[in-house]
Formats: structure tokens, C-alpha cells, sequence
């Protein structure tokens, strides 16, 4: 993981030590520090450079803010985001079905948050497992979905060649140890499966909109921000491959009403559909240009 303030640092995607500052951006959401993000020169990889070690960042989760660690309802951003969750659920078990036996097999999901994904797939007959590192997210997916997921210690005990898809929704531009773990989902995934990788896009209208506002930073949780090409990079140096890359429509509406709010202090919520619409018409035209991205990887 990069965490140092020197630009010495390697690219962990691509191995340049090439980079360029883009800008600082504070943490609105909990701590309201400021962190600096740089920008590799080849693979066009974000970086945030001073984020903290993985030993000392679970402060920077500890809030009812942080929602996808939380079932909570309170406000309207709450609550849009647990009622746009179901539709999303739905669609993201219809993007995987087409990888099992007979629309069934084996799925494991990174990072599962409080398990609203592994208890809807393994409603529809997948057996499904999850791993998530915040034993507070463990302890909701019991309790709401009687989902019982394993903690990050699993993860290298797992069965090589299992799983047919394996899922990281808006989980990799989180983890310390990136291309460790992609060389461990690598390991898993069966010679024809495949894994769907979902993250923000800061190629993407909403982040040259918003600039150093644009919620999708979301530092210093976000340890990295990927384009097309550096995921394309990242996976090509873990011998996988990019096969295919999907919007995700609603994300532009939602980073939208989070960045007024980061913005003006409040959410300004014509500002925000007037945002998501225009870059749902920019996607429509180019994909790449998407708020956020799902792309799917296999060997």
C-alpha cells in the first residue's frame, strides 16, 4: 500500500514511480482531515499518498456515516440508498447467473459489508459466502439477513479454483494489500469463471464536475481511484483481464447529492438530479464516463 508522502513510491499497478499531484481532499465525512491524491503518469492510477496503515484506519469507518456498514433509514440519503439497494440487488444476481451450473454455483463476496448480497444470492440458490473485515457489518448480517460471514482471516484458507464468480462491490479501492489480493482472487476463481469488480470512475462527468468535492474520493477510505486503464493495467500485471465493462446508472445521483452537500453544506437535491442526468446521457455515449463502473475480469 502506498502511505508514503514521498512520490518515490512505486505504482502498484503498474511499477512507475512516475506521479503528478492532483489536488488534496478532506474526509467530509467523518473526520474532515485532509489527504493528498497523486496520479501515476503511466497507468493513470489515483493514489491517495498519506492514508493511513492498515493497522490504524478502522477509525475512519466508525460512524453511523458510513453506510455501507449500517442498515440505517435516518435522512433521505439513508433511505434512498436502502430502497435503490433492492432494485441493485436484483440486477448485479442477474449479471452473475450466467457464470454457474445451470444459473446456480459458487460465489464468494469481498468485502460483503452487512451481507445484503450473499443473503440474496444464496436466497436464489447460489451457495454463497461472504467475507467482511468489520466485525460491526459481521455482527448486522447476522442479525438482519442470519448471514454468518467469515472474517478477513479466511480469505487465504479458501479452496483454490472454487468459486465460479467472485464479487467486490465497491470493496477494492479499500484494501491495503492490492495486488496480493487480486493474485488471491485470482487464485480462487475457476479457469472460466469470473469476477466482477464494481468501483468508482474518476474519468467519469460527475468527478470533473465536482473536482476535489466529488464524493466517490471518499478519503482516506478510498486508498485508490481507478480509470479504465489502470484497472486495465492492475489486472493485466495479475495476469487477468478486463472482458467487459457495465455502468452503474444510479451511483451518478447518489455521489451527486453527496458532493452538493460536501460542496454547498447541504444537499441540493435540483443541482443533483440535474448532475445524474446529464452524466446518465455522457454514459450513454461512452460508457467509460460512467459514475461508477463494474467491470467484469477473468483469467
Amino acid at each position: 500500500m502506498v502511505t508514503s508522502n514521498s512520490i518515490t513510491t512505486l505504482c502498484p499497478a503498474c511499477g512507475s514511480n512516475s506521479w503528478k499531484l492532483v489536488f488534496d481532499v478532506i474526509d467530509h465525512s467523518i473526520t474532515k482531515e485532509q489527504f493528498r491524491l497523486c496520479e501515476c503518469n503511466q497507468c493513470t492510477l489515483r493514489v491517495t499518498m498519506n492514508a493511513p496503515e492498515a493497522a490504524s484506519i478502522s477509525r475512519y469507518y466508525q460512524s453511523a456515516a458510513y453506510i455501507s456498514h449500517s442498515s440505517s433509514r435516518k435522512g433521505i440519503i439513508n433511505r434512498l440508498y436502502q430502497e435503490v439497494r433492492k432494485i441493485t440487488l436484483a440486477q448485479k444476481s442477474k449479471l452473475v447467473r450466467g457464470h454457474g451450473s445451470g444459473g446456480v454455483g459458487n460465489l464468494l463476496d469481498y468485502g460483503s459489508g452487512t451481507g445484503a448480497f450473499v443473503a440474496y444470492m444464496q436466497k436464489n440458490n447460489w451457495n454463497a459466502i461472504g467475507i467482511e473485515p468489520a466485525a460491526n457489518a459481521r455482527s448486522i448480517a447476522k442479525n438482519q439477513f442470519d448471514v454468518e460471514l467469515l472474517d478477513l482471516t479466511a480469505f487465504k484458507t479458501l479452496s483454490a479454483a472454487h468459486f465460479d464468480v467472485i464479487t467486490l462491490w465497491h470493496v477494492l479501492e479499500h484494501v491495503h494489500e492490492l495486488n496480493e489480493t487480486v493474485q488471491q482472487l485470482r487464485r480462487l476463481l475457476k479457469p472460466e469463471g469470473r469476477i466482477y469488480i464494481a468501483a468508482p470512475n474518476y474519468t467519469s462527468l460527475d468527478a470533473a464536475y465536482f473536482g476535489r468535492f466529488w464524493a466517490a474520493y471518499d478519503v482516506p477510505r478510498h486508498l485508490y481511484h481507478f480509470s479504465p486503464p489502470a484497472m486495465r493495467q492492475l489486472m493485466s500485471s495479475n495476469q487477468l483481464k478486463v472482458h467487459a465493462i457495465k455502468p452503474m446508472w444510479f451511483d451518478s445521483f447518489y455521489v451527486a447529492m453527496l458532493s452538493t452537500q460536501y460542496q454547498g453544506g447541504r444537499v441540493n437535491y435540483m443541482k443533483s438530479i440535474w448532475q445524474g442526468i446529464q452524466t446518465s446521457v455522457q454514459t450513454l455515449q461512452d460508457v467509460e464516463r460512467s459514475s461508477s463502473l463494474i467491470y467484469e475480469i477473468g483469467h
